[in-house]
Formats: C-alpha cells, sequence, structure tokens
C-alpha cells in the first residue's frame, strides 16, 4: 500500500489508492512516520526461534507437581492424626502396635 500509495503521481490517485484499501490519509501519514523511525534507529534484529513443542509435558509436569504438594500436604497431617492417637492410647494405658517408620 505504502509502495503503491509513493508511486502514485496524479492528483488524486492517492485517495484512489486510500479508499481502495479502506483507509484514512491519516493511516498513511502514521505509517509513513513509523517507516522513517524505523529507518532512522534501525530495526532491532530478531532471533527466531522454534515454538517450544513440550507445552503438553510442561502442563503435565505441572499437574503432577501440584498433586505431589496436595498428597504430600495429606500426608503431614495424617503423620499428626497418628502421633495423637498413639499419645490418647498411652494416656489411656492401650498399648498400640508398633509400626514401621520411614
Amino acid at each position: 500500500m505504502f509502495r503503491e500509495a509513493g508511486a502514485a503521481k496524479g492528483s488524486g490517485e492517492i485517495g484512489a489508492v486510500l479508499r481502495r484499501h479502506g483507509l484514512y490519509s491519516a493511516h498513511l501519514t502514521h505509517g509513513r512516520q513509523e517507516r522513517e523511525a524505523g529507518i532512522r534507529e534501525g530495526l532491532p534484529p530478531q532471533r527466531l526461534e522454534p515454538k517450544t513443542k513440550n507445552n503438553a509435558a510442561r502442563l503435565d509436569y505441572q499437574k503432577l507437581q501440584r498433586e505431589t504438594e496436595r498428597l504430600t500436604e495429606q500426608l503431614r497431617k495424617t503423620e499428626i492424626v497418628i502421633d495423637v492417637q498413639k499419645n490418647v492410647a498411652s494416656l489411656l494405658g492401650r498399648p498400640c502396635p508398633q509400626t514401621e517408620t520411614m
């Protein structure tokens, strides 16, 4: 579109180009200013990187990590309950069976 507008020589040709593309003259002016700024400042180099294909693996990892945290918290609470039960049993004089500890 900018090339087309730049190539327009006669009066009214730029207006025809703008109407054909459904734009206003302000769009053309703004685009030219951006182009000039880009030329003066130089465009920053862009490094093209392949899109990551491990989104599914990352989501699975995050899901497993959340489940591990949930189960760890549940185990902590269960161990507290067991310790309380042992203390109550010893206070009542009932020996509790010894269990293996990890």
